[in-house]
């Protein structure tokens, strides 16, 4: 059975559900961002008679991998069970019991391991299927039927002992990861243990930079953990002292992705985190009852830097404090980027699309965009200045690895995918784009494109420029991949619709001598956004810290007037996807994630 889901607004956009190797494929999928431990999953199945011709059948399919965390997914007759059950328990005492024997037995561990210890790194799918399950509740969210236990503890004592004795390489490496971990489980125990007496050693058992709020109750408060101590200066000046805390933290906090859990309690950012929040870490220490506050509010700069930390810290709330998401407890702050300032009026703008929309609104008034075939004007006139904007982000995205003067003359001289099927109508467009540059800048600075087959595609070329420019060597290239995504559809479909216009763009603001003609569409969008400047004194914040207290509490503090994004998880597997793509050690997934999003980033500084 195969189910395809295609988003019919993005032709490129499509999802398809199959699983030919049943579970042991879905192990694989969650592991394909992971370095495994062995190759293909274990796979168990068994089929066992309970009475009178009643079966229960189980299926399981696990492997493990380098991390730092476990996923086992639990289902009964293919009904989901969030909360686990019997059946798990019979999993995890089957999984102690029989690696504890093997590894004693061939000596690979001086003393039984325990069962977290085992399980680190540990991805597994358990099925079972069998006749009148009973649950705790009527969303069917933890398996309550005792007899399941013993059968699958029985069953995967079996197969698992069985594999291991014929695996020997892949069990001492399971083995051996269990062993680092039980090291780093008892590290981690002796850090909580001084950190516990370090806070206790002090007045309130809180953080010095902590600036608590005066309330003792967590509904109504909230903290603000804040980029750096100048933003949390003017954080702490700007607050409302009944009841917002505000949490300083220096620089960027350790990637969890990447840390076991004993370095990660080694890090001072991270700790003194989590004794301001109160709650505790860790699965027996952890409780989301005693957490100080029910809003807990990452607050950041509205730049790339700000970013990173933000993601580093929904990383850490992801992997370890997940109930805190689970409850509607965190938050993310949105504070402005610009301040646009006319007389005495200022106005804040989040980021750089909010800023090119106010812009773009202040120049349509006071322009109008004609061709030699048509006007554009109204409504129209601000959505195809939208999509010059979009022209211009497209161009952008392929500065790390093209020259974006190469890219805009590409797709100026009407290049595409049909050329790469012929050398000659290769070189007839790059000899184009060769003149089109030649006018503008100078030619001696570009060689003749070297033009060969391209490896991956019979049939196919590829074009590679090569220059240099203040002694280094840049390569573009334009290929089947190339002109195939999205980036180039975008650059394409706007330069069509530019030039559907009939060139050349004129754009006049009324005065008299001030008309301009455009044949390109970025030398527009400039043009048309200096329009929209004019009057207009606009500051960018670099940081938090650039604002004083009165604008930061009346922008991103003060609960009337401020934006804050709740932090929820739709789809639990996808988002544990995602976190180990952009924080995980493997490049080439985050690789083909930014590539994929590209047009989709609001706010780039490079």
């Amino acid at each position: 059975m195969a189910i395809s889901l295609v988003d019919t607004r993005e032709l490129d956009k499509r999802h398809d559900f199959a699983f030919e190797g049943g579970i042991s494929s879905f192990v694989e999928q969650l592991n394909e961002n992971k370095q495994p431990l062995h190759k293909p999953p274990i796979f168990i199945t068994k089929e066992v008679d309970i009475a009178d011709g009643l079966m229960v059948t189980v299926e399981v399919a696990m492997q493990w991998n380098d991390s730092y965390k476990e996923k086992v997914l639990c289902f009964t007759n293919n009904i989901p069970q969030r909360d686990g059950g019997t059946h798990l328990s019979g999993l995890k005492g089957a999984l102690t019991r029989t690696v504890n024997a093997y590894s004693l037995s061939e000596g690979l561990a001086k003393q039984a391991l325990a069962g977290d210890d085992i399980r680190e790194g540990l991805t597994a799918i358990l099925s079972v299927k069998m006749p009148d399950p009973k649950f705790s509740s009527q969303t069917k969210e933890k398996l309550v039927s005792n007899e399941v236990k013993g059968i699958v503890e029985s069953v995967v004592n079996e197969h698992l002992a069985l594999f291991l004795g014929e695996n020997p390489s892949a069990a001492k490496q399971i083995v051996n990861k269990a062993v680092t971990a039980s090291r780093a489980r008892e590290a981690a125990r002796k850090a909580r243990e001084i950190a516990r007496k370090s806070a206790m050693s002090t007045i309130s058992g809180l953080p010095g930079k902590l600036a608590d709020c005066q309330s003792r109750d967590p509904v109504e408060s909230e903290i603000y953990i804040v980029e750096g101590d100048s933003a949390g200066g003017s954080a702490k000046q700007g607050r409302d002292r009944r009841n917002q805390a505000i949490l300083p933290l220096r620089g960027k906090i350790l990637n969890v992705e990447k840390a076991r859990f004993d370095k990660m309690l080694a890090s001072d950012a991270v700790t003194t985190l989590i004794a301001a929040l109160g709650c505790g870490i860790g699965d027996d220490y952890f409780d989301v009852d005693k957490l100080r506050y029910h809003k807990c509010i990452i607050m950041t700069d509205a730049d790339v830097d700000g970013a990173h930390i933000r993601t580093l810290l929904l990383t850490f709330f992801f992997r370890h404090m997940p109930q805190l998401i689970e409850r509607g407890y965190l938050y993310i702050a949105e504070p402005p980027l610009y301040g646009v300032r006319k007389g005495r009026s200022v106005r804040y703008l989040k980021d750089d699309r909010a800023l090119n929309h106010f812009l773009i609104q202040n120049a349509i008034g006071a322009v109008t965009i004609k061709g030699a075939s048509h006007e554009v004007t109204g409504d129209a006139l601000g959505d195809f200045i939208e999509r010059l904007v979009s022209y211009r982000d497209a161009i952008s995205t392929t500065s790390r690895n093209r020259d974006e003067r190469l890219v805009d003359a590409g797709v100026a001289v009407g290049l595409e995918l049909a050329d790469m099927q012929s050398e000659d109508a290769l070189l007839d467009r790059m000899n184009a784009i060769l003149e089109r540059l030649g006018e503008r800048y100078d030619t001696t600075m570009w060689v003749a494109p070297d033009v060969e087959p391209d490896p991956e595609q019979e049939g196919l070329w590829r074009a590679v420029w090569k220059t240099r420019v203040t002694g280094s060597r840049i390569t573009s290239v334009f290929d089947h991949t190339f002109l195939s995504n999205k980036v180039w559809g975008t650059l394409t479909s706007v330069r069509s619709e530019f030039e559907a216009l009939g060139l050349p763009v004129v754009a006049d603001d009324g005065k008299v001598g001030s008309a301009a003609e455009f044949d390109d569409p970025q030398e527009l969008l400039s043009y048309i956004l200096g329009m929209g400047r004019k009057g207009q004194n606009i500051q960018r914040y670099k940081g938090l810290g650039e604002m004083n207290p009165e604008q930061l509490w009346e922008t991103t503090m003060d609960p009337d007037a401020r934006t804050l994004r709740q932090v929820v998880v739709n789809d639990e597997l996808e988002a544990d996807k995602l976190f180990t793509v952009l924080m995980g050690d493997e490049v080439a997934p985050r690789r083909a994630f930014i590539e994929t999003n590209a047009l989709d980033v609001r706010n780039l500084d490079v």
